[in-house]
């Protein structure tokens, strides 16, 4: 059964930095691209960031570029997201998900969500 806990979530107030972590299990994370969505209340789910199953290609939204920076650890099966600059538009619940397609903000496997506030 594949399985992603998500972490790291917490308030924050602007310009702040916060770390998400994503563990999976349940399948063979080396095979499979990974990424991470936000949905804000009200909003559509969106897509924030992805790294590649091989060679850590990664792409971001323009909206985080320059300030998040996701990354995977193969050997522990975890995905990370570090948020910096963090801005009061970033409050979210943030899912970790397998196979992350930008279009249509969809994915395979979704994890449980972790929520990220940013005060102002």
């Amino acid at each position: 059964e594949v399985q992603l806990q998500a972490s790291g979530g917490g308030l924050v107030q602007t310009g702040g930095s916060l770390r998400l972590s994503c563990s999976a299990s349940g399948f063979t994370f080396t095979d499979y691209s990974i990424g991470w969505f936000r949905q804000a209340p009200g909003k559509e789910r969106e897509f924030v960031a992805s790294i590649a199953w091989s060679g850590g290609g990664t792409a971001y939204a323009d909206s985080v570029k320059g300030r998040f920076a996701i990354s995977r650890d193969d050997a522990k099966n975890t995905l990370y997201l570090q948020m910096n600059d963090l801005k009061p538009e970033d409050t979210a619940i943030y899912y970790c998900a397998t196979n992350p397609r930008r279009i249509g903000a969809r994915a395979d496997y979704w994890g449980q969500g972790t929520l990220v506030t940013v005060s102002s």
